[in-house]
């Protein structure tokens, strides 16, 4: 399958002519666009960057037959399309789009004490992609890539350096980056890569691009 890389933590997943989104959020200027003619959106959790409320709202009203899917902390956002979202917690499966999508995890990585704990959900794709959204969630599966979160006020390198070694995947595809500069990119492919901490090839690659996973 085809995934495509866009801001942040958002990706789109294609294959036999269909396809899926996760976390289009408001770091996504073209959220619109990149929402598309996806079958379904899929979000990790609440926060702004994982989540462009309008313009998911807009692509529900203009397409009847899209389908949302997230946390039930989300079911207000997209209230005026109750019958187009569905509520998922860890266990559930589904089918969107031609994609087989499992759902790990709960809650969202402490930022501080003082910030209250959401919920966030992982998101595992045709049995090969993992989506961890803004948490270390281990799945109890083989995943094949995972989307490595590199950067945010939940996290830091060492901790995603123990992700990638406990999860054990083949391959690591950065996501949630949008706050490193040039040269935290950079520390992050040495730290975070193959000859790096965790001995798995990490590949970097900007908005817009694609590879085959």
């Amino acid at each position: 399958m085809k995934l495509t890389k866009h801001e942040h933590a958002c990706v789109v997943f294609e294959k036999d002519g269909e396809s899926i989104v996760i976390d289009p959020g408001s770091f996504s200027s073209e959220a619109g666009d990149i929402i598309g003619g996806a079958a379904a959106v899929l979000i990790t959790h609440e926060h702004f960057d994982h989540v462009n409320g309008d313009a998911i709202n807009q692509a529900l009203a203009q397409r009847p037959d899209l389908r949302v899917y997230a946390p039930s902390s989300l079911a207000g956002t997209f209230a005026a399309h109750a019958g187009q979202f569905t509520a998922v917690a860890a266990g559930d499966t589904l089918t969107a789009g031609g994609f087989s999508v499992s759902v790990h995890g709960s809650t969202h990585a402490v930022i501080h004490p003082d910030i209250p704990v959401i919920p966030n959900v992982g998101y595992f794709v045709d049995e090969a992609v993992y989506h961890p959204g803004d948490a270390f969630y281990v799945p109890d599966v083989k995943v094949s890539t995972l989307l490595l979160p590199t950067s945010g006020p939940w996290m830091k390198i060492g901790e995603a350096a123990d992700y990638v070694r406990a999860v054990k995947p083949d391959q690591t595809l950065q996501i949630h980056e949008m706050l490193l500069s040039d040269i935290g990119l950079g520390l992050a492919a040495n730290l975070l890569g193959e000859d790096g901490l965790t001995g798995t090839p990490l590949t970097q690659i900007p908005a817009g691009q694609s590879l085959t996973v």
